[in-house]
């Protein structure tokens, strides 16, 4: 009957993303949840961020300090690595990021700071990246609001580019090298090394915890 059925359903519940999480229980709250993008055999912990600009953000990549070297083989890359409970360094894996990307439409948010406090972020209107077999190449929508302006990269590691999230990290108000440093050129130029970034994802067509985004 439908009674067994939903408690059959729920015993065996795999979220894909945090947006999954929000359908089955939208009153939780910010925090590591364990999602399957690929299935019930590649558990993912993913921070779920219900705070900002609506909620239902899935944190896939952030830089807090320079505990970490995001100068990494590949193999770190496509696996991902980090603390996502402490949130000081983390890289959700690219293949995880393409399986998160690949079902739904997504849009793309990125938050960053300075060493003075100031904040500022980038949204674009949609965001999925391609398989392994093509590098995983990211593909960005239409820029749509943000004090940051465009600038991201077209790749998870390039020196040829407007902004930086997997460069060096500096240390306090020291001068950045464009190629090598965490940057964001239309914010802070080429020679302003960030103390912080942060890219979400969110599914567009799904529900949100408050309110759609507003530029």
């Amino acid at each position: 009957n439908m009674l067994l059925y939903l408690d059959v359903y729920s015993q065996f519940y795999l979220p894909i993303d945090c947006d999954d999480i929000y359908r089955h229980d939208n009153s939780s709250a910010s925090g590591v949840y364990t999602v399957f993008p690929g299935g019930p055999t590649s558990p993912l912990h993913a921070h779920r961020d219900v705070d900002t600009d609506g909620g239902g953000w899935t944190l896939i990549q952030r830089r807090m300090d320079g505990t970490q070297n995001f100068y990494r083989p590949w193999k770190h890359y496509k696996e991902g690595f980090g603390n996502v409970a402490n949130l000081s360094y983390v890289l959700s894996g690219l293949e995880n990021i393409f399986l998160l990307t690949v079902r739904k439409k997504n849009e793309l948010r990125v938050d960053m700071e300075d060493w003075e406090g100031g904040k500022a972020y980038a949204h674009y209107a949609s965001f999925s990246i391609d398989p392994e077999s093509y590098s995983y190449q990211p593909h960005l929508g239409s820029f749509t609001g943000g004090d940051a302006g465009v600038g991201l990269a077209v790749g998870w590691y390039n020196t040829c580019h407007y902004s930086n999230p997997n460069g060096m990290y500096a240390p306090t108000n020291a001068i950045a090298f464009e190629n090598s440093h965490v940057i964001w050129q239309h914010w802070k130029g080429w020679n302003d090394s960030h103390k912080s970034i942060a890219m979400k994802i969110r599914a567009v067509s799904g529900c949100k915890e408050k309110h759609r985004h507003k530029d």
